[in-house]
């Protein structure tokens, strides 16, 4: 029983990302600059667009950049990045104002940066040029993330964090 509500309100988070994707940005989609998806984007071009803030004045000082895979999990928050190198994971959140989640949408569907909501729909329309079909869970995607906690680390723990903007996007296919 417990799995099924884990399960629908995944699956509820997930339609809200690609309700977004699809038809949440009217900006044209960044051409990657390779076959594998890649898209580089630079970090100032999201700071100002977020609904959410994420970098606020009390905390910019905390926000660093990190390399690493975010990917959808089963459980909350539903999407975690994997900080490549390490065993460290970090759970993302809609931002500061938004934490700790006081709803469900803070938990599963926290706000991304436009860019990669981009990347995420130049990925999508390629696979769906490419096989008919669109994915139902996004792919992970691998990229330099400027993430800003929202809590202090605690050692063997998951640490709550927003990302503020992404660069060196990759999308991982699945081939």
């Amino acid at each position: 029983m417990k799995m099924a509500v884990v399960s629908g309100t995944l699956l509820s988070a997930l339609g809200a990302l690609l309700a977004a994707i699809s038809g949440g940005s009217q900006a044209p989609a960044a051409k990657p600059k390779s076959s594998r998806g890649q898209a580089g984007h630079s970090a100032e071009a999201s700071a100002s667009k977020r609904k959410i803030p994420c970098k606020t004045p009390e905390n910019p000082s905390l926000c660093y950049w990190t390399h690493g895979r975010l990917s959808v999990y089963n459980g909350s928050p539903s999407f975690r990045i994997w900080q490549i190198g390490t065993r460290h994971i970090l759970g993302v959140f809609n931002g500061p104002s938004h934490y700790p989640a006081r709803t469900n949408d803070d938990i599963e569907n926290p706000e991304l940066p436009s860019e990669l909501y981009r990347a995420y729909e130049a990925d999508n329309r390629r696979l769906k040029r490419e096989t008919g079909i669109m994915w139902a869970i996004p792919p992970p995607a691998f990229a330099d993330f400027e993430a800003c906690p929202l809590r202090p680390e605690i050692k063997g723990w998951m640490q709550a964090v927003c990302i503020e903007s992404t660069k060196n996007i990759i999308i991982e296919r699945d081939h």
